[in-house]
């Protein structure tokens, strides 16, 4: 079982722009139908953890109150928690748990339901730094996009240096790159 950051990034390091926008991400080519490495990913995957600025865009781009079935086809029964501060929208039928404070008690929670499987951290970058804090990030998953953004959503706003980190697979999508680092434990 493994605590995973599993996201996109500009090559300046954004995860998503001034606006909280992906569309940048969708405007380069990738290859649609051979990459199988989320699916991979995801099969994987026991529980979910995201900031609430994640899962309102999720909410908006992809419709999900109007259209709750598709949360089933994206995250099918596993359990998610969205750490806010705030009311947000519920996605009728999915399995969302919203939480506030501490990251390491709902990290405990999150082992227990996940059931051996992995947890996946899907964003974003402060949340993901606050597992780090706690020491509870293990692997990193970055697809590397041809794409600068200038500013915006920090892709991890740690410093982890290159003791920290491990890189142990590097990949390519068309024009993006794919790497995977393992956190070392000091």
């Amino acid at each position: 079982m493994a605590t995973q950051y599993f996201t996109a990034t500009s090559l300046d390091g954004y995860i998503a722009d001034e606006k909280n926008s992906l569309e940048w991400l969708f405007e380069a080519d990738r290859d649609g139908t051979g990459d199988t490495s989320f699916a991979d990913f995801f099969a994987q995957v026991g529980a979910i953890a995201m900031g609430a600025t994640t899962y309102l865009w999720v909410l908006e781009h992809e419709r999900l109150v109007e259209e709750p079935a598709k949360w089933q086809t994206y995250y099918g029964e596993t359990p998610s928690w969205v750490f806010t501060h705030r009311e947000l929208p519920r996605v009728p039928g999915a399995h969302v748990t919203f939480v506030q404070g501490d990251v390491a008690p709902v990290h405990m929670k999150m082992m227990q339901a996940a059931g051996g499987k992995n947890i996946w951290l899907a964003g974003g970058g402060e949340l993901v730094g606050q597992f780090v804090d706690h020491g509870l990030l293990d692997d990193i998953f970055l697809t590397v996009a041809p794409a600068t953004l200038g500013r915006g959503a920090p892709l991890l706003p740690r410093r982890l240096s290159a003791s920290d980190l491990e890189l142990v697979e590097v990949a390519r999508d068309r024009q993006f790159a794919k790497l995977r680092y393992r956190v070392r434990r000091r």
